[in-house]
């Protein structure tokens, strides 16, 4: 009888496990080579050096072209000597911050020209994180944003 009960709960446990498990939302495949380890989800990237989005689900570049956002596959040509393996990634897990832009302009200004600090997930090994991860902005999220945060 105590066997069948300890078999009980433990079968209990795996199901329960298995359904958090499946609750876990994670686009690491999704996201670029180019961008920052150590994350399972990101939502957007905002890169202060162009100041221009990349949303990760839809794999776009979104940036201000005559007053209008753009949504492209790629950079445009004023852009093209940027590095995006090199220049810094603000992980923003929030609906829409391009509709912000403001805001995030001035709180990220100090990572304009910060190259280097951050280890792309092309260079990371397992779960290498690099020696600094971006900074992450939760909220509206839907619970989505699994991200850690680090205070730089």
């Amino acid at each position: 009888m105590k066997k069948m009960i300890v078999m009980m709960l433990l079968i209990g446990g795996l199901a329960t496990v298995q359904k958090a498990d499946a609750q876990i939302n994670i686009n690491l495949g999704l996201q670029p080579a180019w961008g920052p380890a150590g994350y399972q989800y990101v939502d957007y990237y905002y890169l202060p050096d162009i100041e221009t989005y990349y949303y990760v689900p839809g794999k776009q570049f979104i940036y201000l072209n005559n007053g209008k956002w753009i949504y492209s596959a790629g950079l445009p040509s004023r852009y093209r000597t940027y590095n995006l393996y090199n220049g810094y990634k603000v992980v923003v897990n929030k609906p829409k911050p391009y509709l912000q832009h403001a805001a995030y302009k001035v709180k990220y200004a100090r990572y304009k020209g910060v190259s280097g600090k951050q280890k792309a997930i092309k260079y990371s090994k397992g779960n290498a994180t690099g020696p600094k991860k971006a900074v992450v902005v939760k909220g509206n999220s839907g619970g989505k944003s699994k991200g850690k945060n680090k205070n730089l």
